[in-house]
């Protein structure tokens, strides 16, 4: 039984509808759908939006920030799973909490950094909530990563550098994988980055969206 399983399943209907969007273009991993079927996102966005969680659509949750869309979730997620099972991920800006909640039904552990300590507060009062115990978050500059738990298996980025972070890259273990978008605000790549003994490689997936990724905290 899901761990989510009694928690405002009242929209299962609505749920199925996202699934299927989200399969429709092109996500299979059934592990990736049964978490995004299952990962109660209405308890991730302001109250006001709770009818519109369902949604495949980015939403608002103040501070100049947004919940991604769902898709988005589950492609980055499939990307980074696609090579096979992780133990440990970090995940660069924590935001409403989301994309963490929905790796930790996947993996053993998600470690996730965060810049606006408001922003923090909110998504660890989530993780409380659905007793996620196998998420660890840290109030810090993401350009930076989280060095003491490295080397990790995978490493997804919510914002988006100009370039591959090579302080990132080095945090992965040979062969681990980094997703991430790339760009400017105007235009935007979503790519993977697998480590390799002499360097990396980087596979571009496809179009994105995102807010850029910023250094410091506030």
């Amino acid at each position: 039984m899901s761990v989510y399983q009694g928690i405002g399943m009242t929209s299962q209907r609505t749920r199925e509808r996202l699934v299927e969007r989200i399969r429709a273009q092109g996500v299979r991993d059934p592990r990736v759908l049964q978490q995004i079927r299952d990962v109660p996102r209405h308890l991730f966005v302001d109250e006001a939006l709770a009818t519109r969680a369902y949604e495949d659509t980015a939403l608002p949750i103040g501070l100049n920030q947004t919940i991604s869309q769902p898709y988005t979730v589950a492609r980055m997620t499939e990307a980074l799973l696609e090579a096979g099972p992780l133990e440990n991920v970090l995940e660069i800006g924590t935001g409403s909490g989301y994309q963490a909640a929905v790796l930790a039904g996947l993996v053993r552990r998600v470690y996730t950094v965060e810049r606006i300590e408001a922003l923090l507060r909110q998504a660890r009062r989530r993780f409380h909530a659905l007793n996620l115990i196998n998420v660890r978050t840290k109030h810090a500059d993401g350009t930076l990563g989280w060095p003491h738990y490295a080397p990790y298996d995978g490493i997804v980025v919510t914002a988006a550098p100009e370039g591959i972070p090579l302080a990132l890259v080095e945090q992965l273990r040979p062969g681990g994988r980094l997703v991430l978008p790339i760009g400017t605000r105007r235009e935007q790549v979503l790519v993977r980055v697998t480590r390799t003994t002499t360097g990396h490689e980087k596979e571009i997936l496809e179009q994105v969206s995102f807010v850029p990724l910023l250094g410091g905290t506030s």
